[in-house]
């Protein structure tokens, strides 16, 4: 699959849902699906600034679309705040809250977003009503735990460095995915402090990494911008492999009645631009 398999038509007939699961299982949803999820978001909110939009050990009656910007995920400790996980645009980021009502961790805004609300009591409609779609959305919360599970052996393998290019590795690929980024890198409003959360390091010595990452030619990040000259110089690097993030390679679709059907074997390949 190459970087640029994106049809914007998507989101010309779906904005607000339109890059959910896309290059994933998208492409084998029913035109009828897409357009009950996109129908189900009844409230679409834009946030300016850095915002936590859900809190931990708080009951919610609604689940979250990401259609633009950032979400990390976060539990604070005794003295700073713990980043779990980054989410791009098309992520349904609190499928978990459906189920569970409340979360164990909280939901944080990076930079400008736009989010859209779905009750649960329409998910629980959907359930009901639409097995196929429910198992896609089931789907998008597995491949949420597959990238905690990857980034809990990662940040015991690797050094600072090379959890840090690993990060960047992972945010271009899901970018590409749902058509954003560029060959060459991506924007974002990610700072080192965001970086320091996530890879469990200091700022200091996230500051020290990227110094590394530049002088080794791997990354440019600047006012807003990661920079990528040569994408697998950095996958290698970073011990990158994208198998665990399900994209077309790794897919094997549904079709209602035939088991296994049309779904290519092995891990995702490398993505190119």
């Amino acid at each position: 699959m190459r970087a640029d398999d994106w049809d914007e038509r998507e989101i010309e007939t779906y904005p607000r849902s339109g890059r959910f699961l896309a290059n994933r299982a998208r492409r084998d949803m029913a035109e009828r699906h897409k357009r009950i999820l996109e129908d189900a978001i009844e409230e679409v909110e834009t946030i300016a600034r850095p915002t936590r939009v859900l809190a931990r050990g708080r009951e919610y009656n609604h689940s979250t679309m990401l259609i633009e910007g950032y979400v990390m995920r976060s539990i604070d400790g005794p003295t700073r705040r713990h980043g779990l996980s980054f989410h791009v645009p098309g992520d349904f980021v609190d499928l978990h809250c459906f189920a569970l009502k409340r979360l164990d961790h909280n939901l944080d805004t990076v930079g400008p977003v736009t989010l859209g609300y779905v009750r649960h009591e329409r998910l629980q409609q959907i359930i009901a009503d639409e097995p196929e779609l429910a198992r896609l959305l089931w789907f998008a919360t597995l491949v949420d735990a597959a990238i905690h599970r990857e980034w809990i052996m990662k940040l015991e393998q690797l050094t600072v460095p090379r959890r840090v290019a690993h990060l960047f590795a992972e945010n271009w690929y899901r970018l590409r995915l749902v058509g954003l980024g560029d060959e060459r890198g991506f924007d974002t409003p990610l700072t080192q402090a965001n970086l320091a959360e996530m890879v469990g390091a200091t700022t200091i010595h996230v500051n020290r990494a990227i110094k590394e990452l530049r002088q080794e030619e791997l990354v440019g990040f600047a006012r807003g911008r990661i920079d990528i000259p040569d994408l697998q110089r950095l996958q290698k690097y970073a011990e990158f492999n994208p198998d665990y993030l399900y994209g077309a390679a790794a897919f094997a679709p549904f079709r209602s009645g035939v088991a296994g059907n049309g779904g290519g074997e092995g891990g995702g390949d490398v993505l190119t631009p």
